[in-house]
């Protein structure tokens, strides 16, 4: 709660160039986004913790608002912990990305993959790879859209997230 209320300030400033869209990986990449886009209005609206279902409520107050030129979104795990099916998880998608396109029919939106978890959070390989998959049908063939594979780059040969070094 405390993190989304910070949000207010942000918006008080006006349109952003960039805004992040997701849950604790996105939040983890924090306000700056580690100074990655020089130049660029940047805005982090990860929440720990935060499903498909909680991006749709909070959608117009914390992204719309800020009058965005491109969105990225990174969301799904949480939604399989809380017993939520992959295809809720990409219908709740496809309704993000509607709303984004109603808001502004040429915004760029970036999709990226799932990221890999484990079996023991209650987030398995297969689920994650299902989610990936709709989401995938979702957006296939929309220019607007493009689709970012993160969870290749940090799934181990198990398909759960490769162990820190």
């Amino acid at each position: 709660m405390k993190r989304h209320e910070s949000f207010n300030t942000r918006v008080a400033k006006g349109n952003v160039d960039l805004v992040f869209i997701g849950d604790s990986i996105t939040q983890g990449w924090n306000d700056t986004m580690g100074g990655s886009f020089p130049g660029v209005k940047v805005a982090n609206r990860g929440i720990s913790g935060d499903t498909t279902r909680g991006v749709l409520i909070r959608l117009k107050e914390d992204v719309l608002s800020l009058s965005p030129s491109g969105v990225v979104i990174l969301i799904g795990t949480n939604d399989l912990e809380e017993k939520a099916t992959p295809e809720v998880i990409a219908a709740n998608l496809k309704l993000i990305i509607a709303a984004l396109k109603k808001h502004n029919a040429r915004m760029p939106i970036i999709l990226c993959n799932t990221f890999p978890s484990s079996a023991n959070k209650r987030r398995p390989a297969d689920q994650i790879r299902k989610i990936n998959q709709l989401y995938f049908t979702v957006v296939k063939g929309d220019p607007q859209i493009t689709v970012l594979d993160t969870w290749l780059l940090f799934a181990d040969a198990k398909g759960d997230a490769k162990k820190l070094e």
